[in-house]
C-alpha cells in the first residue's frame, strides 16, 4: 500500500496533459483565451509540432494567424493576441485581449506532429473548432460554478486521503523497524546465554 502511495505521489509531482475544450462564450471588452490541447500519449517522444490558427467571421473569409505573433497580423487582431501555450507544444492556446464584436466567429487550431524513426517519420493532424460568440456581460453558468465546487471538495478530499495514508505508513514503517531492533536485541540475548552454557559446560 506504501509503496503505491509513493507511486501515485511521483506521478502527481510530474505535469499532466489533460485534454479539455475551450470556452465558447467572451464578454466584451474583457480577455478570452481560445483553448487547443492536443496531449502526446507517449511524452518520452519530441515530434516536430507545427501549429497553425485559422479565423472564419461572418463577414469574411477563412484567415490565418499567426502563432502569437500578433505585431505582423493587420485587421482587428493587430497588437491583441497572445500566445498563451506551453513550451512542449502539447497545449497551444491564444489569449484575446480587449474582445470586441468582430471576433465572433468560428476559430480553427491545426496541430501538425511529425514523428522520426530513423527512416519512418509518421504524423498526425489534430484540429479543433471553437465557435466563440461575444455578449456584454457575463452569464451566470450554474453548472460551471458546481463544477468548480465539487473540483475544489475533490482537491481538498484527496489531499486529505494523502496525508492520512503518509502518516499511517509513517507509523507502520516505525512499527516494523522496532520489531526488527527487537528481534536483533533478543536473539543477541539468547547467543549470549548459550556462550554462558558452553563455557560452564566446558570440563576442568
Amino acid at each position: 500500500m506504501c509503496e503505491i502511495l509513493l507511486l501515485f505521489l511521483v506521478h502527481l509531482s510530474r505535469p499532466v496533459c489533460v485534454d479539455v475544450a475551450s470556452d465558447t462564450e467572451a464578454v466584451l471588452g474583457s480577455s478570452m483565451k481560445l483553448t487547443c490541447i492536443s496531449c502526446l500519449k507517449r511524452e518520452e517522444l519530441k515530434p516536430n509540432t507545427n501549429v497553425n490558427w485559422y479565423f472564419t467571421s461572418k463577414q469574411c473569409c477563412v484567415r490565418p494567424i499567426n502563432k502569437g505573433d500578433s505585431q505582423s497580423l493587420d485587421g482587428p487582431f493587430k497588437d491583441r493576441l497572445i500566445w498563451n501555450g506551453s513550451k512542449d507544444l502539447q497545449d497551444v492556446s491564444l489569449l484575446i485581449l480587449h474582445v470586441t464584436e468582430s471576433d465572433r466567429g468560428i476559430y480553427e487550431c491545426h496541430v501538425n506532429r511529425t514523428f522520426e524513426f530513423g527512416t519512418y517519420t509518421p504524423y498526425t493532424v489534430t484540429k479543433k473548432n471553437i465557435t466563440l460568440t461575444v455578449k456584454e456581460k457575463a452569464s451566470n453558468d450554474t453548472t460551471a460554478i458546481y463544477s468548480e465546487i465539487m473540483m475544489y471538495v475533490l482537491l481538498v478530499f484527496l489531499t486529505l486521503w494523502l496525508l492520512v495514508e503518509m502518516v499511517y505508513c509513517y507509523k507502520k514503517i516505525s512499527k516494523s523497524d522496532e520489531q526488527v531492533q527487537d528481534t536483533a536485541f533478543y536473539l543477541s540475548i539468547g547467543s549470549l546465554k548459550k556462550k554462558k552454557k558452553k563455557k560452564k559446560l566446558k570440563p576442568k
